[in-house]
């Protein structure tokens, strides 16, 4: 029902681009017109908010399927531009639940929501609990980390674990461990619910303060409190994944009989071993749980290059965001910049790189439910449309440059691999400068669809505006600051206002630079050592 494009539709554009092969290639220049046209339609209120799960969805992705055939772009699945993402929808349901937490013997009084949180991270409705806690510092498993290992042997099938969030800090001996100041994905919350379910845990507890995660408690609150989405067909978790506050975590150690504070201390060393904790998890959880349909979007420009058009370069942006919320006032959150901008510059530069194509083939992909955990690309890392091995590089574009032109590019992230080098070629060649470096406090590589395409080896990053503004620098900041009370709102809305010459620039660079990329003699590669290079090499 979904299929838009026919085998006779398909044959013919293949003819075509066989035609338009031959041509002498030209500048690709991505135009203003078609993507302000695309960001003012996908930001508008008949798509509401382009909900995962709802209409404005559904709309969305019928939009960017017909886009991409008007581009010209060959269907990427079997003749359909869709893939298809089974997502599973779970919110908990505490009052029909009786599960708590017994240290020293007695229930510890806690209030879900304002204590702590949980949600089955199998999507399963029913969890009968009956597990030991096991306190295992930061959770990490890191070879490479000179043999840094938490668990020490320990097996904890079927206990519930509680850890600590972010990553061990760096010291003077070692001012580089664990990335230094920046965070590893080791630190990421993710990471220690997938290293748990490996482990065969029964659950995971995390211990909330606002400085290890970057942001307050209201956040796991307004998250963990509404419906949650996961991968209906990805690797099942653990039967109870949450959170705890300090406070909470610190009453629960106590009637443990063991200090927190000493054992956070303790987890900083390498040494450090697991503690058991006097105190179990008893009772029920419930919740209710959901299947639906999401789908990716993908086209693709063949190649030219009688071998190298077997290999790929993608180009990718998430077309989802938060939909419509709520009954009353400005239901609707357009997402203006996060991310139909994203996924009208894709479009723009689909429409050049069909009439310009390269070596290697392309690929434009618009991802689902990045807003519910980057689903809709890790759906498509573990069910790649082109093989992962032959995928150069994945280009990400995520909440573009809405207020100016600039003089310098972001390519936080291409460091990691050969990437940066071509990276800083593109931005000479376009007479910008690339934007300092900087720690990765908050882990933000890890927070993007590129991610997924990191963590299965293809080289990934996102490309971010430069905030070296060719016009009114003290006016050109406030505005861009004056975006983070909109971040996630309702009022991220289009403005026909908008300069888009930055918008145009960021398009322009992200396709420039995937050229290079799809016409160079040899695929990119990771630096030696760096965590996902160990991927790469086990998909060859």
């Amino acid at each position: 029902m979904h299929k838009i494009v026919h085998t006779a539709i398909a044959a013919s554009l293949a003819l075509a681009f066989s035609a338009h092969a031959a041509k002498p290639v030209a500048s690709a220049i991505v135009q203003e017109a078609p993507l302000r046209a695309h960001l003012a339609f996908l930001s508008s209120d008949l798509l509401e908010g382009r909900g995962t799960g709802q209409r404005g969805g559904e709309l969305t992705v019928a939009y960017l399927e017909n886009q991409a055939l008007a581009a010209g772009l060959l269907p990427a699945n079997k003749g359909s531009y869709r893939q298809s993402v089974r997502i599973a929808g779970v919110k908990a349901q505490p009052q029909d639940s009786s599960v708590s937490l017994v240290a020293g013997g007695k229930p510890l009084a806690l209030s879900f929501a304002k204590d702590w949180v949980w949600a089955p991270g199998d999507a399963k409705p029913v969890h009968d609990m009956d597990a030991e806690l096991v306190f295992v510092g930061y959770g990490i498993a890191a070879p490479e980390e000179g043999g840094w290992d938490d668990y020490k042997g320990l097996d904890v099938k079927g206990k519930l674990l509680v850890m600590l969030v972010n990553d061990p800090a760096p010291t003077g001996a070692e001012p580089g461990r664990f990335n230094g100041k920046g965070l590893t994905y080791y630190g990421r919350w993710t990471y220690k619910f997938e290293e748990a379910a490996r482990r065969g845990a029964a659950g995971v507890l995390l211990i909330h303060t606002d400085a290890s995660a970057s942001y307050g408690w209201s956040v796991v609150q307004n998250s963990w409190t509404a419906e949650r989405f996961q991968l209906a067909d990805a690797d099942l978790g653990t039967g109870m994944q949450g959170w705890m506050t300090d406070a909470s975590a610190r009453a629960l150690f106590s009637a443990a009989g063991q200090d927190l504070e000493s054992l956070r201390a303790a987890a900083e060393d390498k040494s450090f071993k697991p503690v058991p904790l006097n105190a179990r998890v008893h009772g029920q959880t419930r919740a209710a749980v959901r299947t639906l349909e999401q789908f990716n979007v993908a086209g693709i420009v063949p190649g030219t290059d009688p071998k190298l058009k077997d290999e790929l370069v993608i180009y990718s942006a998430h077309w989802d965001h938060l939909g419509k919320q709520g009954d009353s006032g400005d239901t609707i959150f357009n997402g203006a910049v996060d991310n139909a901008s994203g996924s009208a510059g894709l479009l723009a530069m689909a429409q050049e790189a069909v009439r310009h194509p390269a070596k290697r083939s392309q690929m434009f992909l618009w991802v689902a439910a990045e807003e519910q955990g980057l689903l809709g690309s890790a759906a498509y890392a573990a069910r790649p449309l082109w093989p992962l091995d032959k995928t150069a590089a994945a280009l990400n574009l995520d909440s573009l440059n809405f207020v100016g032109a600039v003089r310098d590019v972001s390519v936080q992230g291409s460091e990691r691999s050969t990437l940066g080098a071509a990276a800083a070629s593109t931005a000479k060649a376009m007479k910008l400068t690339v934007a300092p470096a900087h720690p990765d406090l908050s882990g933000g590589y890890f927070r993007s669809d590129h991610f997924s395409f990191a963590k299965a080896g293809v080289p990934a990053f996102s490309v971010g505006s430069g905030h070296d503004w060719v016009k009114d620098k003290e006016a050109s900041d406030a505005k861009r600051k004056a975006y983070s009370a909109r971040y996630h709102q309702a009022s991220d809305e289009y403005d026909p206002n908008w300069d888009l010459s930055g918008m145009v620039q960021q398009a322009q660079y992200t396709l420039n630079l995937g050229r290079m990329v799809a016409d160079a003699p040899a695929m990119p590669a990771w630096q030696a050592g760096d965590q996902f290079a160990k991927a790469r090499a086990a998909n060859k």
